[in-house]
């Protein structure tokens, strides 16, 4: 079929093939399958005779990424490219990104290993290999990697030496209980792993790896640590058991006096039966000194790699099988004619004498004595012989019963512990380096290997910590810690897939269909209670590690975004708790200061600053105890289109400047045409619902006469009208260059001048400053500003009683001020000026020539008086009433507050159809001379309540 006529055919339409149309022809057996896309065009060059594919470099990488072509591929491109020409680009470049083909996705079907996609943390090099992928080392595979492992744990130790004798203290019916306990707990995880693990591709570290992407890092690095020392404590438990069974096997091995038990008294069926029995153990020293150089031969194996694993695995698993095979075969045909007295095989006696448990005290090697310090309450499964006999057969009945020799059972037993210790020796460094790859702890720097290399460093430790163990030389005493870890390890395991599972991300598509969370729940819990019931005081101890190690990362450890369920779970908090938000407008009870803080300076900054440092520090001040959210946002003079990775480089020098400063926020960029028009953008659309921001945070141009005299006073009032319309309270910040961190502790006085009703946002701002240790030490006055002719006592009670039902204390004074009549009226009088009468003056002759000026403008044009696109109207009286009460309140602040720590005021609103200038010249009398001052404007409700 001509390549034209492939999407009509569908519809049974003939179209006619181009005239230079391609065909396909048959591909060969000698030719190697490789999917070109080549251009759709009738001149586009023929697929014949392709032997490579010339590697375009990725279009949509960031700067910085790693960018590595494999060599031969480079070679195969250049004769390609010499034998059918240049190539056209291909149609799907229209969609902007690179063919899935020639990158990742179906690189598969020419034959070649694709490495698994991970994702990155943010901010690490992506290296991508275009061509034949990089060639690592051999890998143990699902055979030698897993099942194998698996079986030698299975057939260990627990299985040979302990079952029998645990069953001779519990009985048969409470070994079914505990093990079908236990078994459904194990069946639990089993299902958990299996949903988690077929939900993407793995790296390595096994459990670790799955808890830590679902937990997070905290969670994932302590309980993979945990299950590190689990690993290397059971290399000992294994090497220990395989040397005690050597010695039992051959006790003139021994190098030092044996240790000689003597049993007087026997409990037997609840009673005391006096006689004598004497159990021979090992001695302590002899299993130390074999136990390291066991220790020190595995780890020797574990040093030649993987190939040399893989080789020795198979010849510790094969005599396993066969002893197993023996013992039940002994079990069978037992009682043979040279059997103990003990031992009666299949017996329905023996099975009744053993069906109800009878615990006894032991001493510390396990052997029945009354006057022992432990006390057993654990159960196995096995029914084979007399109760006597399982106590006292030192612990190796499944020798004694086994087919043909007990030396069969030793072998086995040896050889199976010796290769669960190997897979432990094995495991365990490469778990250790798993965790330490992932760069959460810089402490485990030094166990961080390349990709395919062995990990050396991390061998030699656990062998450390595995020689250290078996220099403790107690089986019973170490077996507790590998089930506490292996256990917790199971439990977050269990908690991983219920998280998952509750919390049903998109992302959470498991091909292992039977799971839920209430199954892994079950599991988790049935995981703790199996802790506490084996050994509380374990637990707890495995526990409190854990935490330690989970509070050590959450301080030392660098962050990291897996894309945890713990994040899901926050996002889908954080949606549910926006909805019963509702859009209704919060209480007073529930009102928080949510700051929309504008870090774009007036001025400019030093260059990688991305904000005034001092902007973060005043942000937390108008928190209390530091809870709340701050929004930072700037803007960029542009296009957007072409700007846009600027903003994201901002936006992350201004995320990285809020963390410094331990603040509660978020970074925002905007890129607009202006920075009145960017802002009026962020005032209408920042934030959802409730959580909108209700504070606008600008501080104060001082510098705006030496920088722009139009541009500043201009943007600066549309930011208050847009605040205004938008019913958004402002706050501009007077003196910020002095304003104190959190190291400067400020003493005096919080004064407010309060002038208009503002909802009680003042009164709340100045008891935030009091929360803070800066501020702590300073006392409130409130300042109520009054005319002439009103009461001032009746005010200043009025005042006392409106803060003291709100619960604040603060002094109360009232100042009377001139109204601008009786200055009008004393002005004509002729009476004397104020001293501070210059600085009026001046502002009104800057004005008068800033009008003169617009006059002369508008006269020459022949066109109204306009602003900025909008006719401006002015009153001169109302400008000279302006002007002389911003003078007579500076002047008020001046000799009330001139040594406190900081002034409220409230802020005047932009009189209506008046120049920015105006306003400018206006603000300018009021801070005059005012190291510290914040201008506060409520909006259309309260912020304080009397109510409880």
């Amino acid at each position: 079929m001509e390549n034209g006529e492939i999407e009509a055919a569908e519809d049974g339409l003939p179209v006619p093939a181009p005239p230079n149309g391609r065909r396909y022809r048959p591909v060969g057996s000698e030719d190697s399958a490789v999917i070109q896309m080549t251009s759709m065009d009738g001149s586009s060059t023929s697929a014949t005779a392709v032997a490579g594919v010339t590697p375009q470099p990725p279009r949509n990488l960031k700067s910085g990424a790693n960018l590595t072509i494999d060599p031969s591929m480079q070679e195969g491109s250049s004769d390609h490219a010499t034998s059918i020409g240049p190539q056209r680009d291909s149609k799907l470049e229209l969609f902007g990104f690179d063919s899935l083909v020639n990158i990742l996705g179906l690189k598969s079907m020419t034959g070649e290993q694709v490495q698994a996609p991970s994702s990155p943390r943010e901010g690490e090099d992506v290296a991508i290999t275009i061509g034949r992928p990089k060639e690592t080392g051999p890998k143990f595979g699902t055979m030698m990697g897993v099942f194998v492992p698996c079986l030698q744990n299975i057939l260990g130790i627990i299985y040979y030496i302990r079952f029998t004798w645990i069953v001779g203290m519990a009985g048969i019916w409470q070994s079914l209980v505990l093990v079908s306990f236990c078994g459904a707990c194990t069946f639990l995880t089993s299902l958990s792993l299996s949903a988690i693990a077929t939900n993407g591709a793995m790296k390595g570290g096994g459990p670790y790896y799955l808890i830590g992407r679902a937990l997070g890092p905290e969670v994932g690095v302590s309980i993979g640590l945990c299950f590190f020392l689990g690993n290397a404590v059971a290399g000992s438990m294994y090497v220990l058991g395989a040397v005690e069974t050597f010695l039992d096997a051959l006790p003139s091995a021994g190098l030092f006096q044996e240790s000689v038990t003597v049993v007087n008294n026997t409990l037997l069926n609840g009673t005391a039966v006096a006689g004598t029995a004497t159990i021979s153990t090992p001695s302590l020293h002899d299993l130390q000194v074999y136990g390291v150089i066991v220790t020190i031969l595995l780890c020797f194996i574990v040093f030649g790699g993987v190939k040399i694993i893989n080789k020795v695995a198979p010849a510790f698993l094969i005599p396993v099988l066969f002893s197993l095979l023996c013992i039940y075969l002994g079990v069978f045909i037992a009682p043979r004619h040279n059997a103990p007295k003990g031992i009666t095989g299949l017996s329905l006696t023996s099975l009744r004498d053993n069906w109800g448990s009878e615990y006894q005290r032991t001493n510390n090697a396990g052997v029945p004595d009354p006057n022992g310090s432990i006390y057993w309450d654990f159960n196995a499964l096995v029914a084979l012989s007399t109760r006597e006999e399982l106590l006292t057969d030192s612990k190796l009945l499944t020798a004694t019963v086994a087919w043909p020799a007990p030396v069969v059972i030793y072998i086995g037993i040896i050889l199976s512990t010796l290769g669960a210790a190997l897979q432990s020796l094995t495991g365990a460094p490469r778990l250790l380096a798993a965790i330490a790859n992932d760069d959460i702890l810089p402490v485990l720097n030094y166990f961080k290997v390349s990709e395919g290399a062995e990990p050396h460093a991390a061998t030699l430790f656990t062998a450390f910590i595995c020689i250290g163990c078996v220099i403790i030389g107690n089986l019973d005493l170490i077996t507790p810690t590998i089930t506490m870890f292996f256990l917790l390890c199971y439990a977050g395991v269990n908690l991983s897939c219920f998280l998952l599972d509750l919390l049903d991300a998109p992302s959470w598509r498991p091909r292992w269909k039977f799971h839920h969370w209430s199954l892994s729940l079950v599991g988790a819990l049935l995981c703790i209670v199996i802790m506490f019931l084996i050994s509380w005081s374990f637990t707890v101890i495995s526990l409190a590690l854990a935490s330690l190690i989970y509070y050590y990362v959450s301080i030392k450890g660098k962050a990291g975004d897996w894309g945890d369920g713990f994040k899901s779970a926050y996002f889908q908090l954080a949606l549910r708790s926006l909805r019963s938000l509702g859009a209704n407008q919060v209480h007073p009870k529930n009102w928080y200061p949510i700051p929309l803080i504008l870090c774009r300076p007036w001025g400019k900054l030093p260059e990688n600053v991305p904000c005034h440092p001092k902007l973060a520090d005043f942000a937390n001040c108008m928190k209390k105890k530091g809870r709340g959210m701050s929004i930072f946002v700037s803007t960029i003079d542009g296009d957007y289109h072409e700007l846009a990775e600027d903003a994201k480089t901002a936006c992350h020098q201004l995320e990285a400047y809020i963390e410094y400063k331990r603040c509660e926020g978020v970074a925002e960029i905007i890129v607009a045409p202006s920075m009145s028009e960017g802002f009026r953008s962020i005032v209408q659309t920042m934030g959802l619902g409730n959580l909108k921001p209700n504070i606008v945070v600008v501080r104060y141009p001082e510098i705006w006469r030496r920088e722009n005299l139009t541009e500043i006073p201009s943007t600066f009032v549309s930011i208050i009208n847009d605040c205004i319309i938008a019913n958004k309270a402002v706050v501009i910040v007077k003196g910020l260059d002095e304003w104190p961190n959190e190291f400067q502790r400020q003493y005096g006085t919080i004064d407010l001048y309060w002038i208009v009703r503002d909802g009680g946002l003042m009164l709340l701002l100045s008891q935030l400053l009091l929360t803070k240790e800066t501020f702590e030490s300073c006392k409130i006055q409130v300042f109520c500003i009054a005319e002439e002719d009103s009461d001032a006592e009746e005010l200043k009670t009025d005042v006392k009683k409106f803060l003291y039902d709100l619960r604040m204390h603060a002094e109360v004074i009232v100042v009377t001020m001139k109204s601008w009549e009786s200055h009008l009226e004393s002005s004509s009088s002729g009476a004397q000026p104020d001293d501070s009468q210059e600085a009026y003056i001046s502002a009104q002759r800057r004005i008068s020539t800033y009008l003169s000026e617009m006059k002369e403008t508008t006269e020459r044009e022949g066109r109204p008086q306009m602003e900025h696109g909008k006719q401006v109207v002015v009153n001169e009286q109302k400008v000279d009433k302006f002007l002389y009460t911003m003078l007579k309140l500076n002047s008020m602040i001046l000799r009330y507050s001139r040594m406190a720590a900081v002034v409220l005021v409230s802020l005047p609103p932009p009189p209506l159809n008046h120049p920015a200038y105006f306003y400018m010249e206006y603000m300018d009398l009021l801070v005059e001379n005012i190291p510290r001052m914040l201008i506060v404007r409520g909006y259309r409700r309260d912020v304080v309540t009397f109510f409880t």
